[in-house]
């Protein structure tokens, strides 16, 4: 795997973690496509976001609803997990994660594929394939 992928998932996982609309949106290519095929119109989690404006203004929108929800599950980054994998693309990686939660409630995982299309060293289209269900 290029080390190139390895660093530019690292930062994209650190916005995310960090709940950075900002971060999140410059990590995409201006006409960047994030895509959630799993999410059914009209749940919380947008299914498709287009270009960084988009995607930082959506992103922005859900990461202030989840604050205001109250939520007390935080990310176990100890226990949480993930592999990259390279495809015979140079420009396409697979990465699988086991996002590890804490909460009173007890411990939770939500495992979940994303693949990752890049351009010119940024993500020109992000499929993010997980249980909608499961996020806040």
């Amino acid at each position: 795997m290029p080390t190139a992928h390895h660093d530019l998932y690292k930062r994209y996982l650190w916005a995310t973690m960090s709940q950075d609309p900002d971060a999140v949106a410059e990590s995409f290519t201006p006409d960047g496509v994030f895509e959630a095929p799993l999410v059914l119109p009209g749940q919380a989690f947008p299914a498709r976001m287009e270009g960084r404006e988009q995607i930082r203004d959506h992103l922005a929108a859900y990461y202030r609803r989840s604050a205001a929800s109250g939520s007390d599950r935080q990310v176990d980054v100890a226990n949480s997990r993930y592999e990259l994998h390279a495809t015979a693309d140079p420009d396409v990686f697979i990465v699988e994660i086991d996002t590890a939660f804490t909460s009173p409630t007890g411990p939770t995982t939500m495992s979940l594929v994303q693949v990752f299309r890049l351009r010119d060293g940024k993500i020109a289209l992000l499929r993010d394939y997980f249980a909608p269900d499961s996020v806040v």
